[in-house]
């Protein structure tokens, strides 16, 4: 390296980084771009089964939350997201809800819930609550009344059909063993729809007593100061209750039959007009629909229904094949200039539906599991959009030790390979596939220490801890300045100084390289570039932008290799520049 560049950098430090007083103003006028708390929120997402432990079941609970509330306050974050806490069978980990007003034993009391949200807001950490009404547990009080009897006030809560009528026509099921949707049931001699398990019987949205009953739990909720809800499934809740025939490609294709369909949206407007108008409350629908027209009207701010969307595309390139990173450049690039201008996303790799981001997206192996992961936290939290950050993966979690059918626990895992057993499939792939990607991957319990359990609780887990935690966990990476967990807290402020990094426009640059992804933001006079080499190699990129470097404000690794406008990057490094 020049001596002229090396003296450059190494008299740069994160904390010389300023915002442009004039950029904060302007931004200010901006119309779809002016600020909202939503926008720059920082999600932490947890899965409260496995985040903490505190009274020895094996199962994660609301206290538990709430003691480790200064550990995620330290981590800079500004919101926390949590799965479903209510009461629950728990036949698909809570979202299967028997009562919307209650909290699952398993998790605690109503009171252990006001106390942490309480605690929460004191540390000006906001609340987003998982809303589950696509559909409901069959043992919930709604669906128990339907089921009774042909003529209960109930009966039209949820989908049903009457064997006399016949087979309804098919139906595919995301978790059912057979892939239908439609279930028997003898006591009224009908079929009940549900799109998920057989559990989650889905709720008729068409009646307006639903409808009626869903916003009166959003109120109770809001008025206990929840700062948002997220709608699980929602996407799905508008139906042809005629239940026409639908072509053979229904269950590969079945989002293009099932999502946004007519009335979604005159649904959305109702519970904006009913509830999100009524509070300064964030809205997030899983699922953008079937393409961006659908997407735009879910959430630009003219329409008055949602906040943000929750777009799957981009979570689902990684395979257990690998993936191209061409392709994730096009697909993260497509849906950033679509909502440029109107709109607003969310941005994240990784969720509780998905297994561990360093293990899709990265490199797990002990030699470049760490920069892997500081690599993909550095783009998620320097995209355009809203980041979710799944519990876990500010460490760089890897997924589980999962091996036979018997170590898992996820409905959709068991059913499915039930699925493949009564189709003659290939078990041996699907259990190869499973290892890769199952939910359970992304559920195993939070590595707080290399105490036993990894200090997640002083009984059997739940789900087993995964092997490595005593070399990946809170205790050790707090220590070590180098670790996942710190270059995550120094990424956070970065984003959280630089309003470039959540308002500014992005240009993909170098959008053919293979191995480096990219690309600047930009907001009024204020100017970065990121890089990020997604490989395992050595990876070499020529940018004029190269040129106009005027401060380091983050790098992952402590090499910075540029000669004139090239700049070579080790395995998985990241960079942002600030440019002149």
């Amino acid at each position: 390296m020049k001596t002229s560049l090396l003296l450059m950098i190494l008299a740069l430090t994160i904390n010389g980084c300023k915002e442009n007083t004039n950029s904060k103003q302007k931004l200010a006028e901006k119309g779809e771009s002016s600020r909202k708390w939503w926008k720059e929120a920082i999600i932490y997402q947890i899965y409260p089964r496995s985040f903490k432990d505190t009274n020895g079941d094996g199962v994660g609970d609301l206290k538990g939350i709430t003691q480790k509330l200064d550990y995620i306050e330290s981590l800079g974050v500004t919101a926390v997201w949590l799965n479903p806490i209510y009461s629950s069978p728990n036949d698909d980990n809570g979202y299967d809800v028997s009562d919307y007003r209650d909290i699952m034993s398993d998790f605690g009391t109503m009171e252990d819930f006001d106390h942490m949200l309480s605690e929460m807001h004191e540390r000006n950490i906001k609340l987003v609550m998982d809303v589950v009404v696509n559909h409901s547990s069959d043992e919930h009080y709604w669906f128990q009344q339907s089921r009774s009897s042909r003529d209960n006030p109930y009966r039209d809560y949820y989908h049903w059909w009457p064997a006399e009528k016949g087979e309804p026509n098919y139906r595919y099921s995301l978790f059912d063993e057979k892939g239908d949707a439609w279930k028997y049931d003898s006591l009224t001699d009908a079929y009940y729809l549900h799109y998920f398990s057989q559990k989650q019987p889905d709720l008729n949205w068409e009646n307006p007593k639903v409808r009626k009953e869903v916003y009166d739990i959003m109120h109770f909720w809001a008025e206990k100061g929840v700062d948002g809800f997220r709608l699980d499934a929602f996407q799905f809740v508008a139906k042809d209750t005629s239940f026409p025939a639908i072509d053979d490609d229904l269950e590969k294709n079945f989002i293009e039959h099932y999502a946004v369909q007519d009335g979604l949206h005159d649904y959305l407007k109702e519970m904006y007009e009913e509830v999100f108008s009524k509070y300064d409350v964030m809205s997030v629908a899983e699922g953008a629909g079937r393409n961006f027209e659908d997407a735009h009207n879910l959430v630009d701010a003219d329409r008055k229904e949602l906040n943000m969307a929750y777009a799957f595309e981009g979570v689902d390139i990684a395979k257990p094949e690998g993936y191209s990173l061409k392709h994730f450049k096009e697909v993260f690039t497509k849906w950033e200039r679509e909502f440029s201008e109107k709109g607003w996303l969310s941005i994240f790799l990784a969720n509780h539906d998905q297994a561990r981001l360093v293990s899709r997206f990265g490199n797990d192996s002990p030699k470049y599991r760490a920069p892997s992961a500081k690599m993909l936290n550095t783009f998620i939290l320097s995209m355009r959009g809203t980041p979710y950050c799944y519990y876990g993966d500010e460490l760089g979690m890897t997924n589980g030790n999962f091996e036979t059918i018997e170590d898992f626990k996820d409905i959709a895992a068991i059913n499915g390979y039930k699925k493949v057993i009564n189709e003659n499939g290939d078990v041996d792939q699907y259990l190869k596939n499973l290892r890769f990607s199952s939910r359970d991957n992304g559920r195993t319990p939070m590595q707080w220490s290399a105490s036993e359990h990894a200090g997640f609780s002083t009984g059997e887990p739940w789900l087993p801890v995964t092997d490595n935690y005593k070399t990946i966990n809170v205790v050790t990476e707090e220590t070590d300045s180098s670790s996942v967990l710190n270059h995550f807290k120094k990424m956070v402020q970065l984003r959280k100084s630089h309003d470039v990094l959540v308002y500014g426009e992005y240009r993909l640059l170098a959008a053919s390289h293979p191995e480096v992804y990219a690309f600047s933001r930009e907001l009024d006079e204020k100017k970065v570039l990121v890089l990020l080499n997604f490989s395992a190699d050595d990876a070499h990129v020529e940018l004029e932008e190269l040129s106009a470097i005027s401060d380091t404000l983050i790098n992952n690794l402590d090499i910075v290799d540029i000669v004139e406008n090239r700049i070579s990057l080790q395995p998985y490094q990241a960079i942002i520049f600030s440019l002149n």
